[in-house]
């Protein structure tokens, strides 16, 4: 890409989903967690490049009334709620004046609403409004992290609205953004995301974003503890995805062909 400002409507952006930033993390978080020297190094890669980190909603802003993008945008976000997005996350950001946005497990994080089951050690609430003082876009997550799509309408409703109104009084404002629990949706998912409040909301899907995507179906790259300096470079620049993330698409499609089964035995009851 070139300097200076790109239109909103042409460009595609890389939208990388990180999860616990730690040395030490617990088994169940490893494989989606990365090292604070790893990640560290990625954001000094993102600022050699001359990336512009936004949030997701100054991405989806721009994509929904035209305004232009700075060059090279790239967005942060975390999901869940690891307690290392605070004690390692914040300070390498905030060396660079970078912006992100966390997605939080409402249920997951320490205080007086958890729910039990957190795959590590979470945030608490006076650290998820450190975050938001620092400039981090706060965003919804679901109340237990289930998967969205296998709930009935009465259920999904409460795992996002429950959500919802849990960031927006222990924040003070109410979250714009929504990132789907293992990046699974539907329609029927996406519509109830949208008519309880939400403007945009991320999937994973493993490509670039782009807004012929829909502001509530947006792609993200994952991040993992095996991702090689070589290999971040090549996913920002957007090169070489299909097969840095072949593995996944497989997973994801064969996770896909189960759903529609699922559903069809449902209807058929």
């Amino acid at each position: 890409m070139s300097g200076g400002v790109r239109p909103a409507g042409r460009t595609a952006v890389p939208v990388l989903m990180y999860h616990a930033v730690s040395a030490t993390p617990s088994p169940a978080a490893r494989q989606l967690s990365v090292s604070p020297r790893a990640f560290t190094r990625q954001l000094a890669l993102l600022a050699a490049h001359g990336c512009t980190p936004l949030t997701t909603a100054a991405l989806a802003t721009a994509w929904r009334t035209g305004r232009p993008l700075p060059a090279r945008p790239v967005l942060i976000t975390f999901d869940d709620g690891y307690e290392g997005v605070h004690r390692h996350a914040l300070p390498a950001l905030a060396a660079h004046g970078f912006a992100a946005t966390l997605f939080v497990t409402t249920g997951w994080l320490r205080g007086p609403y958890g729910t039990g089951g957190a795959p590590d050690t979470m945030l608490d609430w006076h650290q998820v409004r450190q975050l938001a003082a620092a400039g981090v876009e706060i965003g919804g997550h679901s109340h237990r992290h289930p998967r969205l799509d296998d709930l009935d309408d009465a259920r999904l409703r409460q795992e996002v609205l429950r959500c919802k109104d849990i960031v927006a009084e222990e924040t003070g404002g109410a979250p714009e953004s929504f990132a789907y629990p293992y990046g699974y949706s539907s329609r029927r998912v996406r519509r109830a995301v949208r008519g309880l409040g939400f403007r945009q909301a991320l999937a994973v899907g493993n490509a670039l974003a782009d807004r012929e995507q829909g502001p509530y179906a947006l792609r993200r790259l994952t991040i993992r503890r095996d991702t090689r300096p070589e290999e971040f470079a090549r996913i920002i620049e957007g090169r070489g995805l299909v097969r840095a993330y072949a593995r996944d698409r497989m997973l994801t499609k064969g996770y896909a062909v189960l759903r529609r089964t699922r559903q069809a035995g449902r209807r058929c009851v």
